[in-house]
C-alpha cells in the first residue's frame, strides 16, 4: 500500500504549473509503478501500442529497485517539480 507521502505527492503531479515534458513524465510514471508494484510483470505491448510500449520500457528500467528507493525518487522528483 501507497505511503502518505507517494500519495500527496502523486496529487501533486496533477496540479503541476507547467507540462515536465514527455521523459520527466514517463520517469513519474516508472517510479510510481516501480514504488508500488515492483518490478515491471507481464510482457511488453506491440508495436502498434506505442505509448504502452514507451510505459513499459520506462518501468522496465527501474527493474531490481526496491519500493522504497522508487519512491524516495519519486518524491524528490516530485519535490523539485513543485519547488
Amino acid at each position: 500500500m501507497p505511503s502518505a507521502e507517494l500519495e500527496q505527492a502523486a496529487e501533486a503531479v496533477t496540479n503541476l504549473p507547467k507540462d515536465p515534458g514527455q521523459d520527466t513524465k514517463l520517469r513519474l510514471y516508472a517510479l510510481y509503478k516501480q514504488a508500488t508494484t515492483g518490478d515491471v510483470r507481464g510482457e511488453r505491448p506491440g508495436f502498434m501500442d506505442f505509448a504502452g510500449r514507451m510505459k513499459y520500457d520506462a518501468w522496465a528500467k527501474q527493474k531490481g529497485k526496491s519500493q522504497d528507493e522508487a519512491e524516495t525518487e519519486y518524491i524528490a522528483l516530485v519535490n523539485e517539480l513543485t519547488g
